[in-house]
C-alpha cells in the first residue's frame, strides 16, 4: 500500500509551503490549498490576484530519473490587472490543469549552456526542494494571456485627448506622420 503525505492549507499567514524532494523519495505528496490575496508575490505591481487561489494536486519523483519531480494538479484563480489598451480593470481568470516537470540545478548553473528541447520545458530546483507557492505563481503568470485586456472590443485610450474611448468617443483625429521623412521634408522648403 503507497502512503502520501498530505498538506491542507487554508488562510496561510506566511505562504511557506515546501516540497522536499527526499520526503517524495519515501511517498508521493498530495495537496489542497486556499492562499489567499497578498500571499504570494506575483513579481508585478500591475497584477493582482482578486480571489482566494485554489490548487489541488500531487507531487512524486519520476521513476527512473535522478531527483526529477513531477508536480501536477489543477488551480483555479481570478487575476486582476491593468487593461493594457484602456487601463481599467481586467479580469483575467485562470482555471486549468497543470503537469510541470523540476530537475535540480546541475554543475554549471549561470554559465551559458546549451538547452536541448527537454530541458527547455523543465523547470529547475535548488536546496534540496521546491516551495508550492513558487510553482503555482510561475504557472499562474504562464496561464494569463500576453496581452492584458479587458475585453476585446477595448477601444483604449484617445492619443490625443486621453479619454477612454470605451466610456465616450471623443473627436479627435490622430494624424499619422512618418518622423523618418522629416530631414526630407525640411529641405525640400
Amino acid at each position: 500500500r503507497r502512503h502520501t503525505r498530505y498538506i491542507s492549507v487554508t488562510g496561510v499567514q506566511t505562504c511557506a509551503l515546501p516540497i522536499y524532494v527526499r520526503e517524495l523519495e519515501l511517498r508521493p505528496a498530495e495537496f489542497e490549498v486556499e492562499i489567499a490575496p497578498g500571499e504570494i508575490d506575483y513579481l508585478d505591481a500591475k497584477l493582482r490576484q482578486a480571489g482566494p487561489l485554489k490548487a489541488k494536486g500531487k507531487a512524486e519523483l519520476v521513476l527512473g530519473s535522478l531527483e526529477e519531480v513531477r508536480i501536477r494538479g489543477h488551480v483555479s484563480v481570478d487575476m486582476e490587472a491593468d487593461c493594457d489598451r484602456c487601463l481599467e480593470p481586467a479580469r483575467l481568470p485562470v482555471d486549468s490543469d497543470f503537469d510541470l516537470y523540476y530537475r535540480p540545478v546541475a554543475e554549471g548553473y549561470g554559465s551559458e549552456i546549451e538547452v536541448g528541447d527537454e530541458e527547455a520545458e523543465m523547470g529547475f530546483y535548488e536546496d534540496g526542494g521546491l516551495e508550492l507557492a513558487d510553482v503555482l505563481r510561475e504557472y499562474v503568470l504562464l496561464a494569463l494571456p500576453m496581452q492584458r485586456v479587458c475585453k476585446e472590443s477595448c477601444k483604449g485610450i484617445c492619443p490625443v485627448c486621453g479619454q477612454n474611448r470605451n466610456l465616450k468617443n471623443c473627436e479627435c483625429h490622430a494624424e499619422v506622420t512618418d518622423d523618418r521623412w522629416a530631414a526630407l521634408k525640411m529641405l525640400k522648403k
